[in-house]
């Protein structure tokens, strides 16, 4: 099946040469051409764009019958006779742009479901679109565009602002959400925080009186949690992308363009600066600091502060350098132990 089953996706065009190479930001090579979509290395036909980011599949550049190859500029010499080469410095970024150019994001379909419930004291902008059995509580605001998913419960009060995913069965509440935020399937936000005091008589809840605020061009991944504040706001800023799975406790805050992948789990009232890194499964203490561009391993176990640009893995966390270091030490004494001491060789060779 080749990529953009018509089934699930909707393809415009064909689309030019020029407006192809335009998208990627290559410059436009010589002559008219139209292409109809893109695919991989191997299936591309003259008809479709293709792209190499990795240097791992130059046997499948060779081999390509793409009619067109976004790539960086050192390698298109490596482009096989009959294909066009579009150099970029970014090819990734290109095949993002020339991909969204054949396959861009459906259009909001205006208006309200039949099932859908939506309170009179609700606000929602005519062009947007109300899934079936959807949920939009009072005093809620719904932006130019949104697009909200079957099931999906919107709270009171929550606001989300122009062009807006919410997808099916997510709920939010207690929420302030920027422009192009997409939540994807089974997202929960705004929900009550793991806040309680301990008594002689038990355990007593703490009120959550904060909210949650995703800043614009948030993603946050199916199944994701995301509690609201205690006292102050769990923010979310402005391009961070979440996995799926991903927990983001109470008072958490994020900087710019954060990125924490699948099963990490981030404790309350931590911080972290911007284009911070999380690997998948990673567990973070609560009321800790992770500077600017920190990069934190997959499992690592954080529980101390970390300065801004520090690599760490491990759990407890530990620079990555010194994390491998002992990992090599133990490999040496393990295969040490193994083999048998100078006098025992003898003795067996005797």
């Amino acid at each position: 099946m080749p990529a953009g089953d018509p089934r699930f996706f909707g393809r415009s065009g064909p689309h030019s040469l020029a407006a192809v190479a335009a998208a990627c930001g290559a410059p436009a090579p010589a002559g008219e051409r139209l292409f109809t979509g893109v695919a991989p290395l191997q299936t591309a036909t003259a008809q479709e764009v293709s792209f190499l980011d990795n240097r791992r599949y130059l046997p499948a550049l060779a081999a390509t019958r793409a009619g067109a190859v976004i790539l960086h500029p050192a390698l298109v010499e490596r482009v096989p006779a009959g294909t066009l080469a579009l150099p970029t410095a970014e090819p990734y970024a290109g095949w993002a742009r020339v991909a969204a150019l054949f396959y861009p994001q459906p259009a909001a379909q205006p208006g309200v479901h039949a099932s859908a419930v939506v309170d009179p004291a609700a606000r929602v902008d005519a062009t947007a679109e109300i899934g079936p059995l959807a949920v939009i509580g009072a005093g809620a605001e719904i932006g130019p565009r949104c697009r909200i998913g079957p099931g999906a419960v919107i709270g009171e009060g929550v606001v989300l602002g122009a062009d807006c995913r919410i997808g099916a069965l997510a709920s939010l509440s207690h929420a302030l959400l920027g422009q192009r935020v997409y939540v994807y399937p089974g997202a929960r936000i705004g929900q009550e925080g793991f806040g309680f005091a301990t008594t002689p008589a038990g355990f007593l809840t703490v009120p959550q009186l904060g909210s949650v605020i995703l800043h614009d061009d948030v993603e946050v991944g199916a199944n994701s949690t995301i509690d609201r504040g205690s006292a102050q706001d769990t923010v979310i800023g402005a391009g961070s992308r979440l996995d799926n799975l991903v927990q983001i406790g109470h008072n958490v805050r994020l900087g710019r363009c954060c990125v924490i992948v699948a099963l990490a789990g981030i404790s309350g009232s931590t911080v972290l600066g911007d284009f911070v890194m999380v690997g998948g499964q990673v567990g973070m203490a609560g009321h800790l600091s992770i500077g600017d561009r920190a990069r934190i391993g997959a499992q690592a176990g954080v529980i101390a502060d970390l300065p801004a640009a520090a690599e760490v893995i491990g759990s407890p966390a530990m620079p990555a350098r010194e994390f491998f270091r002992q990992v090599a030490t133990l490999r040496r004494l393990a295969a040490r132990r193994g083999r048998p001491a100078a006098g025992e060789e003898r003795a067996e060779s005797g």
